[in-house]
């Protein structure tokens, strides 16, 4: 199995709009550090088979499928229906054109409801005639069901994301958090023993109503204890070099384009000396 994570960026990216000559405002990122440039949230998931599971439609989801090479994919999941987890999904016919088929799309009542509410057109049936929009079949499911898509036996928690719910997921030895502010013990169970855990961390010590900050993931880490944490869903003042620098043994920031690859169960690092 591989994970790519496509995006690692929180819900403006980084940098987001505006700068005093427009490059954008960085931060407290160095500009300098590709690692600092980051898309919306997402991943894709790759089964033995060459088949692709992709983790929500972030409106960069073309530049991501093609800055990461992946050439397609077969399925979806919506962790929630904020916009910068479903608005790349017109992209989505692309995908359906690659496949020949409507893709499925996993995600709780809802979310599913609130996202036919803004693109109906996506669910509507397909009347074989090709895919001059996208095409999804709803597939509705609940916390706690273990779903199998692409032969791929997936276990979907809930997770508390302010004023609103997401879904986390744990596929083996992977398990992948974005948008979380707090975590219930059911989670946190479903969780126990994991590998290699990526979660959202948009800050390094503020508060946020809806993203858990540095402290709180530690915090989950010496519960949970994965071999390998990687952060996601980064803003601003979360600096490459200083995370490189301050960060504890066996936890890093994740960028866009870092591949994750599991054997039996172990993981193994696709990117070594990539960044030299």
């Amino acid at each position: 199995m591989r994970v790519t994570l496509l995006g690692t960026g929180g819900s403006a990216g980084v940098p987001m709009i505006g700068g005093a000559d427009g490059s954008g405002q960085w931060g407290v990122c160095d500009p300098s550090e590709v690692r600092n440039r980051r898309t919306r949230s997402s991943i894709v998931i790759e089964n033995s088979y060459n088949q692709r599971f992709l983790v929500d439609t972030s409106p960069d989801m073309r530049a991501q499928f093609l800055a990461c090479r992946v050439p397609g994919a077969d399925a979806v999941l919506f962790t929630h229906a904020h916009a910068d987890h479903i608005t790349g999904m017109d992209d989505v016919r692309i995908l359906n054109r690659i496949a020949e088929r409507p893709l499925e799309a996993f995600a709780t009542r809802q979310t599913l409801d609130e996202i036919i509410a803004r693109f109906g057109y996506a669910f509507a049936p397909w009347d074989g005639n090709g895919f001059y929009r996208p095409v999804f079949m709803a597939k509705p499911v609940e916390p706690g069901d273990t779903i199998e898509v692409l032969g791929l036996d997936l276990r979907v928690f809930t997770q508390a994301h302010g004023r609103a719910e997401s879904l986390g997921l744990r596929v083996g030895p992977f398990a992948y958090s974005t948008d979380v502010v707090e975590l219930d013990d059911a989670a946190l169970d479903i969780l126990a023993g994991v590998d290699t855990w990526v979660v959202g961390c948009f800050l390094r010590h503020e508060y946020h109503y809806g993203h858990a900050n540095l402290s709180t993931v530690l915090g989950w880490v010496a519960r949970v204890r994965p071999r390998r944490t990687v952060l996601t869903h980064m803003g601003p003042d979360m600096d490459w070099d200083w995370l490189r620098a301050n960060l504890p043994a066996g936890i890093e920031a994740g960028y866009d384009g870092m591949v994750l690859e599991f054997a039996d169960t172990a993981a193994v690092d696709a990117n070594a000396g990539r960044f030299g």
